[in-house]
């Protein structure tokens, strides 16, 4: 790790680093040293990305990994679960050229063990929920986090903004794909800077522009989008429900598990429309999105109060997700049977849950 001189005013001298001093006083300062330390006394790193990553997820894994690199640590692997299916996902792992390996438990055994943009073994992970998580980086609201190092921020946009911090506060090289990696995941989470933002988002843009490359940027931000995604956007725009402010919608049974956001993205942004909840069959699971830009509405509690007795759910307050297990009624005896039923099942969920009209309204 590099160390600079500093004035008399204790910071680093901008003319000699070519970016803005940061204060000794700053928290991320102290708290990226503290993870340094941590990392230095150990030989092997496993970080574990949530399952089917994000650009937000995997630039976290990727910076932690350089941060790891910096202390020491030669044996890091970045693992995950699920898939990267979703094609600005596929892009970003390919075009950055991340390594990657698909998650087995044999990866947690004498080695340190992360989580970068989820907290929790056994949440949205294959991790074993008795597993001893020695790092938990994070923005998303959970309980029960326990782990060696914590910096769990729900009011920050994005993971990535906190390993900017930290890759700042120890004077990483940027250069290369890293500074790329960290800049398209902050733009991607907080969609351009509109959603869930907050200022330490811009001060990280700031800091990362220069070393980004303009061209990866563009081509992560428009990729191909595959004939089956483009079929399942259309069955949500097609199925689509109003009742007052809220469009729910479903793609009935689809191997594009990500179509669902992208769909809860474009759903939401309706004449009249607040509020957007897509769903969907995926393999043996009922996947659900929602998006929100109601002021007025936590779509991340909306879905867990209306779903955790039988799944997983939440997120943030305009951004979410949810998983039910189908368990029995996986083996329906025909899809149309099974979507109806699902339709009829989550419909009235949300329905009851935000008190929504019990008809959809008329669009004419």
């Amino acid at each position: 790790m590099q160390q600079h001189d500093e004035t008399e005013e204790g910071s680093a001298d901008e003319s000699t680093t070519g970016r803005p001093p940061i204060s000794p006083l700053d928290p991320a300062t102290g708290r990226a040293q503290e993870l340094h330390d941590l990392l230095a006394g150990d030989e092997a790193l496993t970080v574990v990305c949530h399952d089917n990553p994000d650009p937000d997820c995997l630039a976290s894994a990727l910076a932690l990994s350089e941060l790891a690199a910096d202390a020491g640590i030669e044996d890091v692997v970045l693992c995950y679960g699920g898939d990267i299916s979703h094609q600005q996902n596929r892009a970003f792992v390919n075009l950055l050229e991340l390594d990657l390996e698909p998650f087995e438990p044999g990866l947690l055994s004498d080695r340190l063990v992360a989580f970068v943009d989820h907290s929790v073994p056994g949440e949205n992970n294959d991790v074993p929920a008795e597993t001893a998580i020695d790092v938990v980086i994070d923005h998303h609201p959970a309980e029960s986090v326990e782990a060696r190092f914590v910096d769990r921020r729900e009011d920050a946009g994005a993971t990535a903004t906190i390993l900017t911090e930290y890759v700042r506060a120890l004077d990483l090289d940027l250069a290369g794909r890293l500074a790329t990696a960290l800049l398209f995941a902050i733009r991607r989470e907080t969609l351009g800077f509109l959603r869930g933002v907050t200022a330490a988002e811009h001060e990280a843009a700031a800091v990362l522009h220069p070393y980004a490359d303009a061209e990866t940027l563009r081509r992560l931000a428009s990729p191909p989008v595959t004939g089956a995604t483009a079929d399942a956007l259309g069955t949500a725009i097609e199925n689509r429900e109003i009742r007052g402010a809220v469009c729910i919608s479903h793609v009935g049974r689809t191997g594009e598990r990500d179509a669902l956001p992208q769909a809860a993205d474009y759903l939401v942004e309706l004449e009249g429309v607040g509020t957007a909840v897509v769903f969907g069959i995926v393999e043996d699971t009922i996947e659900l999105s929602g998006r929100t830009t109601d002021s007025r509405v936590h779509i991340g509690e909306v879905l867990s109060d209306a779903f955790d007795d039988v799944g997983s759910a939440g997120g943030h307050r305009e951004m979410s997700g949810g998983q039910v297990p189908l368990g029995l009624f996986a083996d329906a005896a025909t899809d149309e049977r099974l979507v109806a039923f699902v339709e009829d099942i989550v419909t009235d969920r949300l329905v009851e849950g935000m008190n929504l009209p019990e008809d959809e309204a008329d669009e004419g």
